[in-house]
């Protein structure tokens, strides 16, 4: 990072907005925008660079919106952290953004409040949600149980679990991608959105999280 701070994507599709933002988070010592993008490709061609930490996406832009530009994130540019920022409190746009692999989700209506501290959440690995969003989440829960569905115990897709139980039990990549019928590139691939995703950083954190969810025996 430059001079210690966090280098930031703004991608917004209105130049007025991405303004204020800028203001906010130019006035801290630690974060600093060192691109912006008007629409969601541009976001994700922006962050194939290796030149910024932490990209936060409108959800709402043309030509690819934040949402599918996250997705294409998590694939191309697996280092960068993503926030997802929308003026809707809504919960399947939340779940979505978690799905896609965002870190966080702040509403416009207060970035000024919550914007800075979602960007520090997301550097420390750690997940920012706003009241309305952890009260979705515990509906949710709640919901799973009652229906005798299994409760998430992370965003992971089925096929990364796959590979969380494999690199739990001790199995090289070679040999998760022999198992899994998958090219090694590959596997290193889900391991890097699985880290990212997970806020973790070695194979000693995830085995812990691989038993704590019960994919492995302890």
């Amino acid at each position: 990072m430059e001079s210690g701070k966090t280098r930031i994507l703004l991608a917004d599709d209105h130049a007025l907005v991405r303004r204020g933002l800028r203001l906010i988070l130019d006035g801290e010592p630690d974060l600093i925008v060192v691109a912006e993008a008007g629409d969601g490709a541009e976001a994700v061609e922006l962050c194939t660079g290796g030149d910024v930490d932490l990209a936060i996406l409108d959800i709402a832009m043309p030509r690819m919106t934040g949402l599918q530009a996250a997705r294409e994130m998590s694939r191309q540019a697996s280092g960068v952290h993503i926030l997802m920022l929308s003026m809707y409190d809504n919960e399947q746009y939340f779940f979505e953004a978690l799905k896609a692999g965002a870190s966080g989700y702040v509403l416009k209506s207060v970035a000024d409040r919550d914007l800075v501290e979602a960007c520090r959440a997301a550097m420390r690995g750690e997940p920012f949600l706003y009241p309305g969003a952890i009260s979705a989440l515990i509906k949710d829960y709640l919901q799973r149980d009652r229906q005798g569905q299994r409760i998430p115990n992370s965003i992971l897709t089925p096929r990364e679990e796959e590979v969380v139980k494999l690199i739990a039990e001790g199995h090289s990549s070679k040999e998760i991608a022999d198992a899994l019928v998958i090219s090694v590139k590959t596997v290193d691939r889900h391991r890097a959105n699985i880290l990212q995703k997970l806020g973790m950083h070695d194979r000693l954190e995830l085995t812990r999280f691989a038993i704590r969810a019960g994919l492995v025996e302890p």
